[in-house]
Order: C-alpha cells, then structure tokens, then sequence
C-alpha cells in the first residue's frame, strides 16, 4: 500500500479570519447606496484560511515551525561533487520549449511557491511564500511572499516577478499547457510588493486551483526585459532563477557542471536544512549507454541508477565493485508505477480498429523477456497507477458503475466494462519468443479485421500492406524490440526497428511521424488537471504527453469526474474507471516496472538510513563523504 485510504477530506490546521471580498468604490453619498453596500458585505462574507500550507486531504504532515523535513539529515556536511551521465545531445537550457534539445538537470536552478516533499502524497507547503490566504470557495489565493527571496545574481524577487512569469507562460508557454489551464485564472493582481492574488475562473477546478498557482515556477521580469529572451525559443544562456544551484561551465554535447550558489537566498530554510548538499553537480553526455557504462567502471562519472536488467544481472563483476570502491544496491522505491509501454499513433486509420491493436499487443512476449532478457527483475505494466491505490481492480464498484453506466447507456463504452475485470495485459508463456496461442487469436483477429496473408506471407487490406514501425533511439532497446519484430512478421506484419538519432526522435514524436513509440506515462497519487495533457482530446494534435493522439468522449468524460472529484473517496473511483476505460481501450503495450531503485555508485557517498517513500533523493539529500572520497583517490579508485 502506498498510502491510507481512510483519510479525511478536512481542512489543513491553520488560522482562521473573517474577511468580505473586494468591491468597488462607488461614487456619490447615498444613504440607499450604502446601505446595499453593507448588505452585500454581510451575504457574501467568508471564511478565510490562512496557513503555511495546503492539501486537499487530511492534514499537512509538516506543522508551520518545522525544524526541517523527517527524511534529511540535518548535520550533513557540503561538499565534494557527484556526477551522473546522460545519453545523446543538448543544444539548449531551455526545457520550456519545444525547440532544441534541452540539457539535463535545468529544473535544478528553478524555484516556486510552492513546493511538495517526498512524504505527504497530497501536501503543498509555502517556500517561496510564508503564508497563503484563500476562502472556503477557493474563488482566489494569496501568497505573502518571502521579502528575502533574491535571484541567483542578488536581484530581490518580488511578486512583479511572479505575475510576470506567470503571465509568459501563458503566452510563450506550449500549446498543450496553455490548452489545459486557459480560462483557469481570470486575474492576477499585485497587491503590493510580497504580495500576489490568483482569481480563478468559476469553471477551473477547485481541488487544482491553489497547488496550480503556487506551482509557478518564478523567472526575473527584470532579466527577461533586459536580455530579450523568450520562453518559446531555445537558448544557450540559462534563465535567472533563484535556485540552489546554477550552471557553472559546459562543454556542448559532452560536459555540463552546475555548482551550488554560495549566496542561495534559502540555504537556511527548513525544507533546505540537510538538502543542497554538493558543492557541483557534472553531467556527463555519452553517445550510447554501452560507452556511459565503460566510463562508470573506471571512475569518469561516480553515480549511476542503472536501467538495463542485463547489466545490472551480468556486468556488476569489474575490479571496482570487487574490492569495494563501488556500492551495487538495491533501495525501496514506493513512488506509483510508471506505465511504461509501446503506445500507436492512433491518427493513422490502420491503429484505430481495437482488433488489429489487440492482435498487435498479442506479439510482445513480456514473460519471455522477463525470463530471458531481463533475468526475472522486473513485473508486467497493468496500470496507468500500477502498485498504487488508484490502480483500478477485479469487476467495477457500485461507484465506479455509477460512472460507467451512463457512458454505455449513451453508447461511448462497451457493455463488457460494466462487468468484465479490468482489463489485464495479454499473458504469454516463457518457453519460447512467440507464444503460438497467441499467434492463433492474433492471426483470427486480424482475419475479422480484414487484413488476410497473402502469397509472401504479408498481410494486405484493399491493397494496403499492413505494416508497423516502431521508432528507437538507444541502442539498448534492440535486443526487447528485435524479438517482437520477429513475432510480428510470424503475424504476417511488415514490422522493422527504425533506430534515429536523439533529435530525431524528440521531433518525430512530437509531430506524429511514427506508429509506435516508447512512452512513459507517470501519474501522482493526487490526479488533476494534468490528465489532460496526457489523455485528452483537447491535447491530441499537439502534445508531448498525449503522444498515442487520443481522442475518446468517454475518456474525457472520466477525466472531468477525477478533475471535478472533492473527497479521497470520490477521486479514488473516479480514478479507478478511469484507469479501467483508458485499460480497456488498448493504445498501449504495457511494458514493465520495478519497485525499486538500482543504483550503483562510488563508495563516498552517504544517504540517510531511512529513505522517504518518494523519492530516490541522490542529489538532494544524499551527501558527500570526503574522508572515504580521499581513501578512493589514494586508492587509485578516480
């Protein structure tokens, strides 16, 4: 279990005032004016809450005068560097845009309002505020900022700033954003220095409204007016921020250092006590994982999470794991389940019969793989909240059915998803690649379907060749994606590995040019808004989350119940016909997942003894040793 399931939908512990809304003053002195004046004020007065936090659910973990959070440890000393790798190239500091290749780790010199931890599912606390005001209808917010927030060059931030940063997002930002939250605020007003209101539209949703405000990332107004920038376009110069760490040198498509700033407005913050523990970050680029692995084994870069099964099965045995300069372990990881899997471009008319993507799905033998390629370590994909409390289950509630029946009675769902299971991944047996029962309800699926095998073998409809590319970067992949051409060509299917390089790949996804792709599908315990920009139709023609171009009524319908939900109860259904409809619909194979984290790294680095649930933390709140870091160089270990 991930979390309780018997939490309270009340409101978090903080003060209380009385306050009426802003009017407007009026001119003149009439008595008869006044007295509707004061009338209005009487009908329309709220009750306002005032705290150092919020959540939609239960209480916030962490109270206003917090030492710091329960996972770090306070006495950790700064220091040292660690260093991590990255595959492909980068031409950009700009992740905002879809222009260019962006450089990894750019979120790092950033900074919001608000910002989560990594063991409160549903709490949001103030960091760049002190408080934040909103009333029972959460019709608008206040945040009192920090009047000692500056950016990294010791400019003061104000909420100038925070109106202005907003406000480019809304006009620079992505379609696909800008899609979702338009219509969400209908003003923002300074209202003085430390001071900044968010009025929200009557339609945005309440639950989203206050974490989405204090999720604005902050930029200096000042620095955008003076250098011309914009957040649409890529760049080589990295935008002022007020984070811990800013980027300190680079070497374009090799080497990027980031080093922590000695003046960080917050480095005595409680949510930063035990964190920003490194004095510099490097990333090093590496054209294919095989050349990043030989780099890791003698001490070019000193921290890896490893995401190939055979290496993490077959490679560990080099001299440094050996004699104990490299730690090889395995940490719990209780974050929900990426769905991980193969997605269809559904704009392509061949992918939109649920026969033929069925029969498509048949073909990938994950126990096979698992057994033979990934040495038993990893567990099937099955949900879009895989091992969490929103992974929908067996036959449907009665809430979930409250849901789904009108859907069917209109005629959006299928009658089966009233009384079927949800629906699981094809199973296939390990023996051998292809599974013939499987190849046998592919082959029949696609005969009803109407593509029938011709004389070489090849399946053809009205003269068309059903075939199937599936679109790669990483060489890793070949030896799981290879397998599964075989399989598919066995089906009759002209299917090949097309392999592309890094831009390549980022361009071709975001524009549609493929029929099947990778895609990591990652969903938060608190489900939102944000689902629309991985599942909606509104976001189908232009989106890096919505990748498999899905348009579905129904879908958008359960989309709007999991927005529109207010209790853990109610969300927790809707998330789960959700779940179940978006199963049903079959646009994806499911690949796999782990719960833990596999890392590998070199034996100076320190990490508390208890992990929080969320979160890995390596360059948060891990910390150097550098007493053991100098054992290692003497050692000839770096």
């Amino acid at each position: 279990m991930r979390r309780s399931q018997d939490r309270n939908a009340t409101a978090p512990v903080a003060t209380t005032v009385q306050t009426a809304p802003y009017w407007t003053a009026w001119a003149g002195g009439a008595l008869l004016a006044l007295g509707a004046a004061f009338a209005a004020w009487a009908e329309t007065e709220e009750t306002v809450t005032v705290s150092h936090g919020y959540t939609n659910f239960g209480e916030l973990k962490y109270p206003a005068d917090m030492a710091h959070l329960d996972y770090v440890n306070p006495d950790a000393p700064k220091g040292g560097e660690i260093s991590q790798w990255a595959q492909g190239t980068f031409d950009s500091f700009n992740n905002y845009t879809r222009e260019g290749v962006s450089a990894a780790l750019t979120a790092i010199m950033y900074e919001s309002i608000l910002v989560s931890t990594a063991d409160d599912p549903y709490g949001v606390y103030c960091y760049l505020c002190e408080t934040l005001e909103y009333p029972e209808s959460r019709d608008w917010v206040i945040f009192n900022l920090r009047d000692d927030v500056t950016f990294s060059d010791g400019r003061p931030m104000t909420a100038e700033d925070v109106a202005f940063t907003f406000n480019l997002f809304m006009e620079q930002g992505i379609a696909e954003y800008r899609n979702v939250v338009s219509g969400f605020v209908s003003e923002v007003e300074v209202l003085d220095d430390h001071r900044i209101k968010f009025t929200f539209t009557e339609d945005a949703p309440r639950r989203d409204v206050i974490s989405f405000a204090g999720g604005t990332t902050v930029f200096s107004k000042s620095w955008f007016e003076e250098t011309g920038a914009r957040i649409d376009e890529s760049t080589d110069t990295p935008f002022l921020g007020t984070g811990a760490y800013v980027l300190d040198s680079y070497e374009t498509n090799q080497r990027l250092i980031y080093t922590r700033d000695p003046d960080h407005w917050g480095a005595d913050h409680p949510m930063n006590v035990g964190q920003n523990n490194f004095d510099t970050i490097r990333v090093e680029y590496f054209a294919d994982s095989a050349a990043a692995f030989e780099a890791f084994k003698v001490g070019e870069y000193t921290f890896r999470t490893e995401n190939s099964s055979k290496e993490w099965a077959t490679s560990y045995d080099f001299p440094a794991v050996d004699n104990g300069w490299v730690t090889k372990t395995e940490l719990p990881d209780g974050s929900i389940g990426s769905a991980q899997a193969f997605v269809f471009n559904l704009d392509d008319p061949k992918w939109q019969d649920p026969r033929v993507r069925e029969a498509i799905r048949l073909m990938f033998n994950f126990e096979w793989s698992n057994e033979t390629l990934f040495y038993g370590l990893y567990a099937r994909v099955e949900s879009f909240w895989q091992n969490s409390d929103l992974q929908a289950r067996g036959t449907p509630s009665e809430g979930e059915l409250a849901l789904l029946q009108p859907l069917v009675d209109e005629g959006l769902l299928d009658a089966s998803i009233l009384t079927d299971e949800a629906v699981l991944p094809p199973e296939s047996r390990p023996e051998r690649s292809t599974d013939r029962g499987n190849l046998r309800r592919a082959s029949a699926l696609l005969d009803e379907a109407g593509w029938t095998v011709g004389d070489q073998g090849i399946r053809s409809k009205d003269g068309q060749t059903l075939s199937l590319t599936i679109l790669q970067f990483s060489p890793a992949f070949d030896r799981i994606v290879n397998p599964y051409i075989e399989n598919l060509a066995r089906l009759g299917v002209d299917a090949k590995l097309e392999r592309v390089d890094t831009a390549q790949y980022i361009d071709r996804r975001r524009t549609g040019d493929f029929d099947m792709v990778n895609h990591t599908m990652t969903q938060g315990f608190e489900p939102g808004i944000g689902l629309k920009q991985w599942f909606h139709s509104s976001t189908a023609d232009d989106s890096s989350r919505n990748l498999m171009r899905l348009r579905d009524p129904a879908i958008d319908r359960l989309i709007d119940h999991v927005i529109e939900a207010q209790t853990l109860e109610d969300m927790t259904t809707a998330s789960h016909a959700l779940d179940r409809a978006l199963r049903a619909y079959g646009f994806w194979v499911p690949q796999w997942f782990k719960d833990v984290h596999t890392v590998a790294y070199y034996d100076m680095y320190r990490h508390p003894e208890t992990l929080p649930p969320f979160a890995l933390g390596e360059l948060s709140f891990w910390w150097y040793d550098a007493d053991r870091a100098e054992d290692l160089r003497e050692a000839g270990a770096l």
